[in-house]
């Protein structure tokens, strides 16, 4: 098995792992702690090389788990507005593409980027949903409104980015490891 492909299979493992544990955090009522900008950034920063699966596997996760939603909970799954929260996932992907070399500073200014991008866009299109009105006065409120779950929000993106990284980091020692072994 090539080096790349051991790569973007750990990637993917801990993708599908963040996911599980996206429908998991909906029964705890801990809103926004989900760690979707950093599974986007993850998937941008390591499975360069693919570019089709470094955006498919963390927008098929979300509309997966938004799936699940809809049909088995009371959460909305789809809701107006959502397609807003598929492009800022899709953007902190295409942010991850833009990282050279991951490295643990680099990384955290990244899911720091990624998160804030990620409120900036979704709530944005919490307005264009109109609850709040299309005036500027809606826009502020939604912005206003949305910085209490900014906390768990980054929070979230960062527990979960460092989780990710590192457990790549750890998985693909031990599988390049055991990879050099067999060969030698």
């Amino acid at each position: 098995m090539k080096r790349n492909d051991i790569n973007s299979l750990i990637a993917v493992t801990l993708i599908v792992t963040a996911t599980v544990l996206r429908i998991a955090n909906s029964g705890m009522h801990l809103y926004n702690f989900v760690p979707m900008a950093a599974i986007g950034l993850f998937s941008g920063a390591i499975i360069k090389d693919r570019r089709l699966l470094t955006f498919l596997v963390p927008l098929a996760g979300q509309f997966i788990a938004d799936v699940y939603f809809q049909l088995f909970t009371n959460t909305p799954g789809f809701y107006q507005g959502q397609l807003f929260n598929y492009a800022a996932l899709a953007g902190a992907a295409g942010l991850g593409l833009l990282m050279k070399q991951p490295k643990p500073t680099t990384i955290l200014a990244y899911l720091f980027g990624a998160s804030g991008m990620f409120f900036i866009v979704s709530n944005f299109g919490y307005f264009m949903s109109g609850y709040n009105g299309y005036s500027f006065a809606g826009l502020t409120k939604t912005y206003i409104d949305a910085i209490p779950f900014f906390k768990n929000t980054l929070t979230g993106d960062m527990i979960g980015g460092i989780l990710l990284f590192g457990g790549f980091f750890i998985a693909q020692r031990l599988f390049i490891n055991k990879m050099n072994k067999a060969e030698a």
